[in-house]
């Protein structure tokens, strides 16, 4: 017979890994083409993922649930849509990742301490144009290339 401690010690020690790693189902199109629905990906949580930086796309917790997003400016950062080009503090930002560009212009938007995201499918995603910034401590997991 297999002692309860042991047996406790076996389970912490298999269900480790999901503590650092979590996967991911990528659900709807919002991030193509770089994501694809039903695609699984794996996600390294937040607490062990290093800060986060610009470009990057993130798992977090958005006002309707957990969504995948870039994440395209930080706290304190500035962002602004000018007939579909990404702008952030005044700058230009290039984006590769984006297939269909919108000619639609948005913000400014101000982040104050939060995180501003997008998808990469800007006519299919529900993001930070409608619900604004998400606040610290929104950002569950960065997807792993």
């Amino acid at each position: 017979m297999i002692s309860p401690r042991l047996l406790a010690a076996a389970l912490a020690l298999g269900l480790a890994p999901l503590a650092v790693v979590h996967p991911v189902r990528i659900s709807g199109r919002s991030m193509e083409p770089a994501l694809r629905d039903g695609q699984v990906r794996v996600a390294l949580r937040a607490w062990c993922a290093g800060r986060p930086a610009v470009g990057e796309v993130w798992l977090a917790r958005g006002p309707s649930g957990t969504v995948v997003k870039r994440l395209v400016a930080g706290p304190g950062m500035r962002v602004e849509l000018r007939d579909g080009e990404l702008w952030v503090d005044g700058q230009y930002v290039p984006e590769p990742y984006v297939a269909v560009t919108e000619r639609a212009s948005g913000g400014p938007w101000e982040t104050g301490p939060g995180w501003f995201l997008l998808g990469d499918n800007r006519q299919e995603s529900q993001d930070s144009r409608a619900w604004g910034v998400l606040p610290p401590g929104s950002l569950e997991a960065r997807l792993v290339r």
